[in-house]
Formats: C-alpha cells, sequence, structure tokens
C-alpha cells in the first residue's frame, strides 16, 4: 500500500482565493446539489410547474450548499487541530498544510453556516418554523462530524449521517418547502428518491475514507472504512452503489417509470468499483473520488430528467 506523504503545493503557488476554493473541496459539492435537484422534479412532477414554489428551492439550495462547504472548513479545521491530517494522500488541507491560519479556517467555517442559517431562516419563516430545528441539527451535524469532544465521524458514523442529512433532510426537506406534503404520493417517491441520492453521497465518503485507511489508522480515526478493512469496505462501497440501484428500480415500478434513465449513468461506476475491490490503496485510489462524484452528479440529473418525463 502507498502511504508515502502528500506532496503539498508551494505557498507561492497558491493564492489566497484558490487556497479557500480547494478548501472548500468542490468534488464534494454534488452531494449538496442532487437532491435539491431531484426533490424539484418531484414537486414539479407531482405539483406541476405552476404550483411549485421555484424561490424555496434557490433558497434550499444554497442552504445544501452552504451546510457543505461549511462542514468541509469544518473538518479541515478540527482535524487539522487534532493532527489528523499530518501524513495525509488526499487533496490539500488548509490547515494541517499550514497555508492557512486555523482561525482563517474556523471563521470560514462560521461564515458558511451562517449563510445557510439566514438562509434557514427565510425558509422557515414562510413554511414553518419547526424547520429552524431542523436546520441547526444540519449545521451541528457537519461541525460535530469530526469536531468537538467526541466526533462521530471518528467512531464510524458518518456514512449514517451523511445518508440521514444529505439524503433523507436534504431532499425531503427540499421537496416539502416546494410544496410536496408528506400525506401525498409524491412524497413517497421523495423518500426513496432521498434514500438513493444519500446512498451515493455516502458512497462518496466511502471512496474518501477508503483511499485514506492508512493515515486514518495512523491517527486512531475509526472510520467505517477502517474498522471493516480494506477488502470489505471496498465490498461495502460497491454494495452501497448497488443499492441506489435498486431504489431507483423501485421509483420506476412504483410511479415514475422513465425514472430507470438513471441507469444510463451506470458505467460511471465501473472504474471506482474496480479500484474498491482491487488491492490498490492511499495514492493509487485518489481517482476514486472524482470518479464518484461524477458518478453522483449524472445519477442525480439523469434522476431528476426521469421523474420529470
Amino acid at each position: 500500500m502507498n502511504s508515502r506523504p502528500q506532496v503539498l503545493p508551494e505557498p507561492a503557488e497558491l493564492g489566497g482565493l484558490r487556497l479557500f476554493v480547494l478548501g472548500a473541496r468542490p468534488r464534494t459539492l454534488p452531494a449538496a446539489v442532487v437532491p435539491v435537484a431531484v426533490a424539484s422534479a418531484v414537486a414539479w412532477w407531482w405539483l406541476g410547474s405552476h404550483r411549485v414554489e421555484w424561490w424555496k428551492g434557490a433558497l434550499a439550495l444554497v442552504v445544501s450548499l452552504a451546510v457543505q462547504v461549511g462542514t468541509n472548513y469544518a473538518n479541515d479545521y478540527s482535524d487539522g487541530v487534532r493532527g489528523t491530517d499530518s501524513a495525509r494522500v488526499g487533496p490539500v488541507r488548509l490547515v494541517a498544510s499550514g497555508l492557512v491560519s486555523r482561525r482563517s479556517v474556523a471563521a470560514a467555517s462560521a461564515a458558511s453556516f451562517g449563510v445557510a442559517a439566514a438562509a434557514g431562516t427565510v425558509l422557515a419563516a414562510y413554511t414553518s418554523w419547526w424547520l429552524v430545528a431542523v436546520g441547526a441539527a444540519c449545521i451541528a451535524a457537519g461541525w460535530l462530524y469530526t469536531g468537538g469532544p467526541a466526533p462521530y465521524g471518528y467512531m464510524g458514523l458518518g456514512e449514517l449521517f451523511v445518508l440521514a442529512f444529505f439524503g433523507l433532510v436534504a431532499t425531503c426537506g427540499t421537496a416539502y418547502v416546494e410544496g410536496v406534503r408528506i400525506s401525498s404520493a409524491g412524497f413517497f417517491v421523495a423518500i426513496v428518491a432521498s434514500v438513493a441520492v444519500g446512498l451515493l453521497a455516502a458512497g462518496l465518503l466511502q471512496a474518501n475514507n477508503l483511499r485514506d485507511i492508512a493515515g486514518d489508522e495512523k491517527a486512531s480515526k475509526r472510520t467505517l472504512a477502517v474498522r471493516l478493512g480494506r477488502r470489505n469496505a471496498g465490498v461495502l462501497y460497491v454494495g452501497t452503489l448497488a443499492a441506489a440501484g435498486i431504489l431507483v428500480v423501485v421509483i420506476a415500478v412504483s410511479h415514475r417509470p422513465f425514472a430507470a434513465i438513471a441507469f444510463g449513468a451506470a458505467p460511471l461506476a465501473l472504474r471506482p468499483s474496480k479500484l474498491a475491490l482491487g488491492r490498490a490503496g492511499g495514492r493509487d485510489l485518489l481517482p476514486m473520488l472524482a470518479a464518484t462524484a461524477r458518478l453522483q452528479l449524472c445519477a442525480g440529473a439523469l434522476l431528476a430528467a426521469g421523474i420529470l418525463i
């Protein structure tokens, strides 16, 4: 297994803005975009375009993206402070590399969460105030992933929380604020789709953690991949993608037959699945995260289109 330390860019090569763009981890952002897109497709199908409250969907996208970016900065800060990223083989980390101060990264996280809170408060004011509690839970989950006295990401619970917040909460929450009510068949489709979307997001995290097994073991970060071991973690990754596919079939059979076009993204699963089931580790798994992000984005776009047809 190749566990050489990450080769970091020279500070002079990276401007301040570019550093923060890298710290936001753009490759993970499909996890925030896909649930809103799929939920909006469900709302269009169930309610009709003239009844969908599109501006609420736009605000939901702002919330989702801001929570994702805030979580990424918070993860960078907390892992950097704990020393977890000292032998990282993945993308550059701002605090661990010393390229950006701890205070600046913490401020970036707080600002991102602040944007999410502001947009979420507007949504709650025009929909239901109980959404404030949901938003607060999302922000807390983002910070506590690797922050706080007992980070759940270090306990192997990261995938479960990703499934919950970037699957169920983001998708069903967006469908709800756009006008789809819980008692409708539309909400049933939203729930099934949310689990499929959440599984794809969990696959993104699994790709990241599979790559980092060696470093996480040294840092006592007991992710699910570390707990399962290299081989079983690879099998879990493939199983996660397969489970998402089964749920697409459920949507197609029960209500929206053209949802099956989401399987057009299946070829994109071949390369990361082959890497997951192989013996490669560390740096050799770097392409897996980007490939999983492409799969998630393409599958989500096709699923949304299929629900609309």
